[in-house]
């Protein structure tokens, strides 16, 4: 089956080369490769575009549904190689929306690019398949705590949360808006035996002001329980905007 992806512009590919904002890859030269679809319904995601399509009731803090048909593109996976191939970067990040929902097709587009390293960025509740499984290098996971929204019985999977944190490939990723966001990610930690090293605690927001207001109270917690923090190097640099 082709893939499905999200779009910079109706017909246009989000297929391009820029710096990682986040993580512990921030600032490093990559292509992006951003597909469409998510299980999950985050209230502050700011790539609702990948998802959130006319007729889909789940509820979104911004209010805008958005027409499926200018917002997805459906391409062959070597067309895809192709074109992240064009962009001579030695790094890949798989985004979306969750990007493991198209696991199979993503392994066969990654036949097409045996050289180049792989990070995805997940929500942490599903697995990909053993053939895609063996190119990925870096998981970035991201499990939805309770003020995205979503249900805990489909965000936060035991079974997933505790193969990621055997996995020494994976870091950790938690969108913050609280102090109270903060004490369920430790919670969280603890639960799964998720060592505080791969843990980053990554402010909610799409602007510069938000995102320091909120880093200057992360910061003391981040000591506290020795996690790393995430910047969004990408809305300082760009602001929120596709194709960045």
């Amino acid at each position: 089956m082709p893939l499905t992806l999200a779009t910079q512009a109706p017909g246009e590919a989000e297929i391009f080369a820029s710096v990682q904002g986040e993580g512990p890859s921030a600032g490093m030269p990559v292509a992006f490769l951003r597909l469409s679809r998510c299980n999950l319904a985050c209230v502050w995601c700011d790539t609702a575009y990948t998802w959130h399509f006319e007729g889909d009731e789940r509820p979104h803090r911004g209010a805008t549904t958005f027409e499926r048909k200018s917002n997805q593109l459906i391409l062959d996976e070597q067309d895809v190689a192709e074109r992240i191939a064009a962009l001579g970067q030695k790094r890949l990040v798989i985004t979306g929306g969750e990007p493991l929902l198209q696991g199979p097709a993503l392994a066969r587009m990654l036949d097409f690019l045996p050289d180049i390293a792989v990070e995805i960025e997940t929500n942490g509740t599903t697995k990909p398949p053993p053939r895609l499984d063996v190119r990925i290098d870096q998981f970035n996971v991201s499990p939805k705590l309770s003020h995205s929204g979503n249900p805990a019985d489909l965000a936060l999977i035991a079974e997933r949360l505790d193969a990621y944190a055997t996995d020494p490939r994976a870091v950790f990723k938690f969108v913050v808006a609280s102090e109270a966001d903060v004490s369920e990610a430790a919670a969280l930690v603890r639960r799964h035996a998720i060592p505080p090293s791969r843990v980053f605690l990554m402010p909610e927001g799409t602007d510069s002001a938000t995102l320091r207001a909120r880093e200057e109270w992360l910061v003391p917690l981040c000591l506290e329980h020795g996690f790393r923090l995430s910047d969004r190097l990408h809305i300082h640099l760009f602001g929120d905007t596709r194709g960045t």
